[in-house]
């Protein structure tokens, strides 16, 4: 059956600006780290993605490398865009991103414009469009100048093969330059990725600050501390999730220490009439600098109950001041060393 959108798809979300850019994205939008391989039901990433739109998530985050394998993230998103959503593309936000590996050799990560430029265009071949709206350095390159990570990304927006150019964990110091390294050369720096939760806050000491000066907005990934901040792990590591495969999360994470504060905060959401997850999402979305929240699903109803996290987004000063003394470093942020140049 022919896809249609839902006609009141943009009465269901709020919408940000990001930074001091003409462009706003939802409040939350959908990433497709994981859940959108070959190892997942097209069928079932079909259903995520169409219902998504018909909520008003108008952005959709990719890199090169999301599967698994390397690279199905991208061709499966594309076949769905080209099968159900192409006659809404000037409605869709398209973000992509290069910096870690993707192929063998020195030329297959980290932020050359030989790399990013080609990765670029492998991207947009995968996904079959002309352009991304959002070109990102995935990570910082300490070996490479920054003039050449940037001039890479200058260059995919003049060639008119992203429309916008952005970073991803990169330290406050970096971000600063790489903006000013932009400005110069006329493509303003759109947008910062950095991972933040209420378990892991470090663009609190003075990322935010930094992106507030120089007008950049800021896209939160992982808001949930990779299921962490969600009911999940609770009672133990279920079968199936993220910690018991031994992935990208790990569960020696879980600790009993971490645990009572999941639970303490849990119990703060309940009184709030949410999920912790819901509250997780509310939170991160707390400071108006943060343009938008990156959540990811595996299925229609657990993208459903994340973005009724938009049903409640304020905080009581005594509902803070709660979750702030059980908002604290769990140890979870893996991407700490590319921010820390």
């Amino acid at each position: 059956m022919t896809y249609v959108a839902d006609g009141e798809r943009y009465e269901r979300i709020p919408y940000r600006r990001c930074g001091r850019s003409g462009l706003r994205l939802p409040a939350i939008s959908l990433g497709l780290w994981h859940n959108f391989g070959d190892d997942r039901p097209l069928d079932v990433q079909r259903a995520i993605l169409r219902r998504a739109f018909d909520l008003g998530v108008t952005h959709f985050d990719l890199a090169n490398n999301y599967g698994p394998p390397y690279g199905s993230a991208e061709i499966n998103f594309g076949r769905i865009l080209r099968e159900d959503l192409a006659p809404y593309r000037d409605e869709i936000i398209i973000s992509t991103k290069a910096g870690y590996d993707m192929w063998p050799g020195p030329y297959g990560e980290w932020g050359s414009r030989k790399y990013l430029l080609a990765s670029l265009d492998q991207s947009l071949r995968r996904m079959g469009v002309d352009y991304v709206d959002i070109f990102y350095s995935h990570r910082f390159d300490p070996e490479t100048p920054l003039e050449e990570t940037m001039g890479a990304l200058d260059r995919a927006v003049r060639s008119g093969k992203a429309l916008y150019a952005g970073i991803s964990s990169y330290s406050p110091e970096r971000t600063a330059e790489a903006a000013a390294i932009l400005r110069e050369m006329g493509t303003p720096l759109l947008i910062h990725q950095p991972s933040y939760s209420m378990l892991n806050r470090w663009i609190e000491g003075g990322l935010l600050d930094t992106l507030g000066r120089e007008g950049v907005g800021c896209i939160a990934f992982s808001p949930l501390a990779q299921g962490m901040l969600t009911d999940k792990y609770l009672d133990g590591i279920p079968e199936g999730s993220r910690a018991s495969k031994g992935t990208s999360f790990s569960s020696g994470l879980l600790t009993e220490e971490n645990l009572r504060h999941v639970r303490t905060l849990n119990e703060i959401a309940k009184g709030r009439g949410q999920t912790l997850a819901q509250m997780a999402l509310a939170w991160s979305l707390r400071d108006g600098r943060v343009t938008s929240a990156l959540i990811g699903a595996s299925s229609v109803a657990q993208l459903e109950e994340n973005l009724a996290a938009l049903d409640r987004l304020d905080f009581t000063a005594d509902e803070l001041a709660a979750i702030d003394r059980d908002a604290v470093e769990a140890g979870i942020n893996i991407w700490a060393a590319s921010s820390a140049h």
